[in-house]
């Protein structure tokens, strides 16, 4: 037993043999389950009469009201719900609208191809920019001299994380939205004016959005922060011009909506959400204890973010801190939302191969890369936040080798170079 022990502190057990078995395996598991998936489906539908990707098809309702020159009906649940069953078939189930009004332009642009060829160009689109980005974070690493972007594992690692082909399942915007935030903190001191571009497309996630500003400011970076600034106002404005202002009405009208049923009554399935706050529900916690524990941990990440990256450590530890912290702070993340965690692990894992992982530092990082595929499990069938946990464990180990670094209060850690 203290074998074992021993060998998950020092992450002596990931092989690389090991990682690739491991990554094929989910691999393989993950395009057989899509597979089945296709082979099953009636038309647009699966064997269970849901629509293929299913929440794609709330985009592409949206599109189609877009088209129409009704983009309004789309924050109005009942007229969203009938346009899905006009598409799916009467027995679809409702996938509500929730983003902002300039996400309306994707949808629309989506809605021009039948829905099969608009989601395979969803999906490739996305999944190219998702790679595109981890390629650039690995591409400036290297491990015992040779540069980490020529080695096969890290792609491999890369297209079978489990969050991966959650977010494909679903049809959903995380690989944009880790492409977005990954590829922001890429550029953010070399290109400031571009990272906040990065940035300021990401207000169609806005729940993700908390901590970036926080990080800005407290760093002095200005120009990316009034550039994220224009980049919306921008946004905000050409929404306006194309689908007229009472569009904004419509989207904050449809807020309580999304407050009260989707999130705070669990309309979406509390094992599905990973947040602190549906931790709390889950449990059988009240509505304000749950906003007051996302609160206490949200107020602790900006305390902890604030000081990360006022110090002077190593850059790659203040990057895979913030994705974390995004997706930790906002109540309101969903499993195929962990694509996000995707340039964490990536700035993270460069950091160790370079310099030596700390105990547990291994083990954690595997464990955050494999937990979006049982996460969702987890919660419905034994009340474990497994996804919380894990993402908190990997921030603290963030935490500690940065205190380790020698630029602020030391932490001893032991450090185990990669074999």
């Amino acid at each position: 037993m203290g074998g074992i022990w021993a060998s998950l502190q020092t992450g002596d057990w990931m092989t690389r043999q090991r990682v690739r078995l491991w990554a094929f395996a989910v691999l393989a598991a993950s395009v057989a389950g899509l597979g089945f998936l296709l082979i099953t489906s009636d038309g647009l539908n699966d064997y269970q009469g849901r629509p293929l990707a299913t929440d794609f098809s709330n985009v592409y309702a949206a599109g189609t009201y877009v088209l129409d020159g009704t983009p309004g009906a789309a924050f109005d649940p009942a007229s969203q719900h009938a346009r899905e069953r006009a598409i799916f078939g009467e027995k679809t189930p409702f996938y509500g609208w929730h983003y902002p009004p300039f996400f309306l332009f994707v949808a629309g642009l989506l809605a021009l191809l039948p829905y099969i060829p608009a989601l395979v160009v969803w999906q490739l689109a996305t999944l190219a920019l998702y790679l595109g980005m981890l390629f650039a974070i690995l591409r400036g690493s290297s491990a015992a001299g040779t540069p980490l972007a020529r080695d096969p594992l890290g792609l491999l690692l890369a297209i079978a994380f489990p969050a991966v082909f959650v977010n494909i399942g679903h049809g959903h915007n995380g690989l944009l939205t880790a492409a977005l935030l990954g590829g922001a903190l890429l550029v953010i001191d070399r290109r400031p004016v571009l990272a906040g571009v990065l940035i300021g497309l990401l207000a169609y996630k806005p729940q993700f959005g908390m901590m970036i500003p926080l990080v800005l400011a407290v760093t002095g970076r200005w120009r990316t922060f009034l550039s994220a600034t224009s980049t919306v106002l921008a946004m905000a404005a050409v929404t306006t011009l194309a689908f007229g202002a009472d569009i904004w009405s419509h989207f904050i009208g449809s807020m309580p909506f999304t407050r009260e049923v989707v999130l705070e009554q669990g309309g979406t399935g509390w094992h599905k959400i990973q947040s602190v706050f549906s931790w709390v529900r889950m449990w059988g916690g009240s509505v304000a204890l749950a906003y007051a524990a996302q609160g206490a941990v949200a107020a602790a990440l900006a305390i902890a973010l604030a000081s990360l990256w006022r110090s002077g450590v190593p850059y790659r530890l203040k990057a895979a801190a913030l994705p974390i912290a995004a997706v930790l702070a906002t109540p309101y993340s969903l499993d195929y939302d962990l694509v996000v965690l995707a340039p964490a692990i990536a700035f993270m894992a460069a950091e160790g191969l370079e310099r030596g992982f700390a105990f547990w530092e291994k083990t954690a990082l595997a464990l955050l890369w494999l937990m979006p595929l049982v996460a969702r499990a987890l919660a419905e069938q034994i009340l474990f936040p497994l996804g919380v946990v894990s993402m908190l464990l990997v921030f603290l180990l963030v935490m500690r080798r940065a205190m380790a670094s020698g630029t602020v209060p030391h932490w001893q850690s032991a450090v185990h170079p990669i074999k």
